[in-house]
């Protein structure tokens, strides 16, 4: 798989399915959290910028609220998370969902940890958190806390109705620094990041306000105060923020909650393949029936791809100076839709359920035909040694 990661990491376009494997422009994608505590304790006070945000998010005409003005309503409902695991300590961040206690983090925060404690606003004294349950493929995990009648539950928007140039709100805790505030705008939308277990994350936003360390599980606001992410990844190749960082949608985050509440775990479709987007430039180097598509690089042995004969690369070219392979199924299309990328393929099924049906179109040794794969359910995480992961 590595021989390709190169041509597919420059075209965004490598992924397991359901998963992500994908460096972006070069830049090394990195958890916007988890950061080591030598004393357990958090540190000081955050810096509130004044100016207001330029054009708001609602549909309803007001021009939303300034910085300061959602730090002063939601950085109460802001949690700021001690996990305690046998690698030592570690911090991120959080917030509050409902009256009953419920927190929001991303699932590499609390991932391993025996002891969990968080500070919800300003409190002084950490609170015991216990863990509902966390899906790895989103890296969303729920906590509990004991309700008290003395909680600032933060609104939820709608991910869905986010526009790139909407301008937002970050809150959280970057290396220890307790209810730290920073601001920009939604610089993409539709991103798929790799989750800690491998798998990808659609649908993700984008956004060049100021992320880094500890402010992983913290809330993305609107103009309006309302969450509409978690704050999960950077972009970087220093270290810390570059001006690219990575929300989870919260409608993901919202179904993921759902389904802990309830059941306390989440279930997930998998395909199991790796693959990449065919362009014009790749077909006219390699001669292909199609410039659209998926060229399939690996099928994951025991797999539901596996079980319905897709077939994998066997052998590689080099276009532009980089390695492509070859020899694989080109998949053009899912239940009788034409598709243009793997990004289609991956929301397709992190869209379905284990045991759901699709019918890929696949183009085989110049021929075309239909292989109905029943989709399985998603393995804990990716086995195969070479797919890459966060650092």
């Amino acid at each position: 798989m590595s021989r390709a990661r190169s041509f597919f990491s420059s075209s965004f376009g490598s992924a397991l399915v359901g998963g992500l494997v994908a460096a972006i422009l070069g830049l090394v994608a990195i958890e916007a959290g988890w950061v080591g505590d030598d004393d357990g304790s958090g540190s000081s006070s955050a810096s509130v910028a004044a100016a207001a945000l330029a054009e708001p998010v609602s549909e309803g005409g007001d021009r939303g609220l300034t910085v300061g003005q959602i730090y002063e309503r939601d950085s109460k409902g802001v949690a700021f998370i001690q996990a305690q695991g046998s690698s030592g300590a570690a911090t991120g961040s959080g917030f509050v969902i409902d009256d009953d206690g419920h927190i929001l983090t991303n699932a590499h925060v609390v991932q391993d940890a025996e002891q969990i404690q968080v500070k919800i606003g300003d409190d002084e004294d950490a609170r015991d958190a216990k863990l509902i349950g966390m899906d790895p493929s989103s890296d969303v995990a729920l906590l509990d806390v004991s309700e008290d009648g003395d909680l600032t539950p933060l609104e939820l928007g709608d991910s869905d109705s986010v526009s790139v140039g909407d301008p937002v709100v970050a809150i959280g805790n970057p290396f220890g620094l307790d209810r730290t505030v920073t601001s920009g705008i939604v610089s993409a939308k539709q991103r798929q990041i790799q989750a800690p277990n491998g798998f990808s994350i659609s649908d993700v936003i984008q956004t060049d306000a100021a992320v880094n360390p500890g402010n992983s599980g913290g809330p993305l606001l609107d103009a309006n105060g309302r969450v509409i992410g978690i704050n999960s990844q950077i972009a970087t190749d220093s270290g810390g923020n570059d001006g690219v960082a990575f929300a989870v949608p919260i409608e993901t985050a919202k179904d993921v909650a759902d389904q802990l509440i309830a059941d306390g775990s989440v279930q997930r479709a998998y395909l199991g393949i790796s693959g990449g987007d065919i362009t014009s430039t790749l077909a006219d180097a390699l001669d292909l029936p199609v410039d659209h598509g998926v060229v399939v690089e690996q099928v994951y042995g025991g797999g539901p791809a596996d079980d319905a004969g897709l077939r994998g690369a066997t052998g590689d070219a080099t276009v532009q100076g980089q390695s492509v392979p070859t020899g694989g199924d080109i998949i053009t299309a899912i239940d009788g839709k034409e598709i243009s990328g793997m990004e289609e393929v991956i929301s397709t099924v992190n869209g379905a359920e284990p045991g759901d049906e699709l019918t890929l179109t696949v183009i085989r040794d110049g021929s075309q035909q239909d292989l109905k794969v029943t989709l399985g359910e998603r393995p804990a995480q990716i086995e195969d040694a070479s797919a890459p992961t966060l650092p």
